[in-house]
């Protein structure tokens, strides 16, 4: 039909296509096992994805096909983020973290059939490799360890193929580009696909000045593991604006993550609150040490970030914490907390309130909670259950029939996430549906209070879980870890909370320890806390009696 706008695909070969003609001079850097420091650019990867794309044709993988990764954040995972979905395959991020029955049992389901993995990791992978069906294995070397039996040489893969071989293909912005399976603590992991479209989109949508907003002059050092969420999009819009890159590759402790940080000139990075909680802390200790004048933007998600820490990277360190929520489920952002302009004449204190929040929807991304009441108001106070929908969120599992319950009937996603939205859109976390504690019928956030917790000076974490109680039915019981060399008691760290929530929120006790299990996403284990925990009040009552 006459003045209708082009049919243009949106896909990752149109992406990798404005890198080689536009980006090719941008450098990607990172650190290996060894500690050592590799740079090249833009137009020394691309033509090494290609060669890669090649390679992968050549070893059978057809349009569709999972191909699997199973590496730290460097260069040559680039490179394969690149080469599958443009080969027609679907990159599959394995998660090193994960119990090797849960690697097995995703592998398989998923159907992988090629695995690039980190020599250094070998001995992970080769735990579930004999049972995932993956039928050939590309080994990146860094060490000088021999090439494990019935693999393939990464770099010899790649001298064997011919770029000239290389074709872009048009691929269908609907067919699968990437896969990613859920951490899996609650059940079977499930397989999230994410089409080319979803991925350009977010992308897109990433770069925007009121969510990321990254640009070819910035400098982005992913924290977060690309094995995870897709390191929450950050190579793809990085390959998309031409930004450079930044691998820290296993290193990821806070000296070295410093370090990195400073001598590159990181202008924007991301991670997890537990990375910035460690590396306050080294800021603190260790004050000029680091000169990170160029870095504009830390990025925290995955959980709800204290207040405390977030003044404390501006007030002493003059550093933005900008605040992100999402899930697998959703490419991975759904929601930044940018500031928005009716605060920017506010004080600072109402600043890092908002910047505490979750933030607002990205463009093209709906919100809404429901309780038991049905949809909630927007005002800041009603909880419910946040359900979202958009274009880069998924509308189902992979070959997953069973988990249709995590979709509503008019095709809503149930993310398990307890919420309130502000009547500006601004989202605050709760908790988790299956966190949140009901004591003597009311709605209890953990999240809240251990947010307030890790604000006291002598604590460096602190998690809090539902306890099953004979009269309340839950409590909430605290778990603390101190800082080094700092003391305080149960009665102490109650008596910091009171002035911040009704009596009938503090915990009834706090039990102290020396660390707080994590995901595999560097999350508190909650699981683990309520096995060991859960039935606390009670032990303590029998105790008693």
């Amino acid at each position: 039909m006459h003045g209708l706008i082009m049919d243009f695909q949106l896909n990752i070969p149109a992406m990798l296509r404005r890198a080689e003609q536009l980006h090719f001079d941008r450098e990607l850097v990172s650190r290996r096992p060894d500690e050592s420091i590799d740079r090249y650019t833009y137009g020394d990867m691309i033509p090494r994805a290609k060669r890669l794309a090649v390679a992968l044709q050549k070893l059978g993988l057809k349009e569709g096909d999972r191909a699997a990764t199973f590496c730290w954040n460097h260069s040559q995972h680039l490179e394969a983020y690149m080469a599958i979905p443009c080969a027609g395959g679907v990159l599959h991020t394995l998660n090193l973290r994960l119990h090797e029955k849960d690697l097995e049992y995703i592998a398989s389901h998923a159907g992988d059939k090629i695995a690039i993995v980190d020599d250094v990791l070998w001995d992970l992978f080769d735990k579930f490799r004999a049972g995932s069906g993956i039928e050939h294995v590309i080994v990146v070397r860094s060490t000088d360890k021999p090439l494990p039996p019935g693999t393939i040489d990464y770099e010899e893969l790649l001298a064997d193929a011919n770029e000239a071989d290389f074709e872009y293909l048009d691929i269908d912005e609907r067919a699968a580009a990437t896969m990613c399976y859920t951490s899996g603590t609650t059940g079977k992991p499930k397989g999230v696909l994410a089409t080319h479209r979803a991925v350009v989109l977010h992308s897109m949508a990433s770069a925007m000045t009121d969510t990321l907003g990254l640009s070819e002059r910035d400098t982005v050092m992913a924290v977060v593991p690309m094995f995870h969420a897709n390191a929450w999009g950050m190579p793809f819009t990085c390959m998309l604006i031409g930004a450079k890159q930044v691998f820290p590759g296993p290193h990821l402790d806070p000296p070295h993550l410093l370090d990195l940080l400073a001598s590159e000139k990181v202008t924007v990075t991301g991670g997890v609150p537990t990375i910035w909680l460690g590396m306050l802390q080294i800021l603190d200790e260790n004050a000029g040490k680091y000169d990170l004048s160029s870095l504009r933007a830390v990025v925290t998600g995955g959980s709800a970030a204290p207040l405390s820490m977030i003044e404390g990277f501006a007030e002493r360190h003059g550093l933005l914490m900008l605040h992100s929520w999402g899930m697998t489920e959703l490419c991975p952002v759904g929601t930044v907390g940018t500031v928005p302009h009716r605060l920017l004449d506010k004080p600072k204190k109402e600043q890092y309130a908002f910047q505490a929040k979750q933030g607002r929807p990205c463009p093209m991304v709906e919100i809404r909670a429901r309780n038991e009441n049905g949809i909630v108001p927007w005002d800041g106070q009603s909880m419910g259950e946040l359900e979202v929908r958009g274009p880069w969120i998924a509308s189902g599992y992979y070959n997953r029939p069973d988990a249709a319950t995590s979709f509503t009937d008019d095709g809503w996603f149930r993310t398990g996430d307890i919420v309130a939205i502000d009547e500006f859109g601004c989202l605050h976390l709760q908790d988790r549906a299956k966190d949140v504690i009901k004591s003597g019928g009311e709605w209890i956030s953990s999240v809240a209070l251990e947010n307030a917790l890790m604000g006291h000076p002598a604590v460096a974490e602190a998690a809090v879980i539902c306890a099953q109680h004979p009269k309340w039915a839950e409590r909430p019981l605290a778990i603390v870890v101190l800082k080094k060399g700092k003391k305080a008691s149960s009665e102490e760290l109650i008596d910091f909370l009171r002035p911040q929530f009704a009596k009938w929120w503090l915990p009834d006790a706090v039990e102290f320890a020396d660390a707080i299990p994590r995901t595999s996403a560097g999350k508190f284990l909650k699981t683990a806390l309520r096995d060991k925990y859960g039935d606390y009040y009670t032990r303590q009552e029998t105790a008693q009696a």
